[in-house]
């Protein structure tokens, strides 16, 4: 057992804890990006399902918010670095889409938390919420940047861009239909073992 002051602790849980939490979930989003384990959107070759925003959100409810926005900025870099995609900048617009979806869903557990809602209510309360901010935020990312040039964009008239958003913005709302409520599983599955007290508590199951 750990003395009293010995280590320091955040929320309940140690500093190393949190940081081994960090390292853990920012090496299975890697992991889950470059294992490729994905599906094409039918209706846009170009947009892609995949399942690492699962272990941030998972890494969210533990750890907190600081912590998932770290696992998230390391995902980002180390893709940069050795898989950036078709454009040098892309993690980064997939850095923006999870840090306001983490923010959104933040914000919906807390407005479930006061309102005593039950886990049914605040999976949905926070993934519609993530589906609101998360679309509206990128399409104006998209219609801003798509039209410069690489890396920051792909030369994309104003036109074309216009034309390709309806398709974007249901991509970004129909991934987060899984994600959440995947990631929301993940962490009452998880909770089961943990024996520290987690940053955001779930809502009970009960309606």
């Amino acid at each position: 057992m750990v003395q009293a002051g010995a280590v320091k602790e955040l929320g309940g849980r140690t500093k190393s804890q949190t940081i081994t939490g960090v390292a853990l979930f920012a090496a299975l989003a890697l992991f889950l990006n470059v294992a490729h384990i994905q599906i094409l959107a039918p209706y846009a070759t170009f947009l892609i399902y995949d399942l690492w925003e699962i272990p941030i959100v998972i890494c969210l409810f533990i750890f907190g918010l600081y912590a998932a926005l770290t696992a998230s900025a390391i995902n980002a870099v180390v893709l940069i670095l050795v898989n950036p995609g078709a454009l040098a900048s892309g993690p980064l617009y997939n850095l923006i889409a999870v840090v306001v979806s983490l923010f959104a869903i933040v914000l919906g557990h807390k407005l479930a938390f006061r309102a005593k809602f039950s886990n049914a209510k605040e999976v949905t309360l926070s993934t519609g919420l993530a589906m609101v901010v998360r679309t509206g935020v990128m399409t104006v990312v998209n219609y801003a940047l798509l039209p410069f040039p690489a890396p920051l964009g792909f030369s994309i008239p104003e036109g074309a861009v216009l034309a390709l958003l309806p398709a974007i913005a249901f991509f970004n709302a129909t991934l987060l239909l899984y994600t959440v409520p995947l990631g929301y599983a993940g962490v009452r599955a998880a909770t089961q073992r943990l024996r520290f007290k987690i940053a955001y508590p779930l809502s009970p199951s009960v309606v």
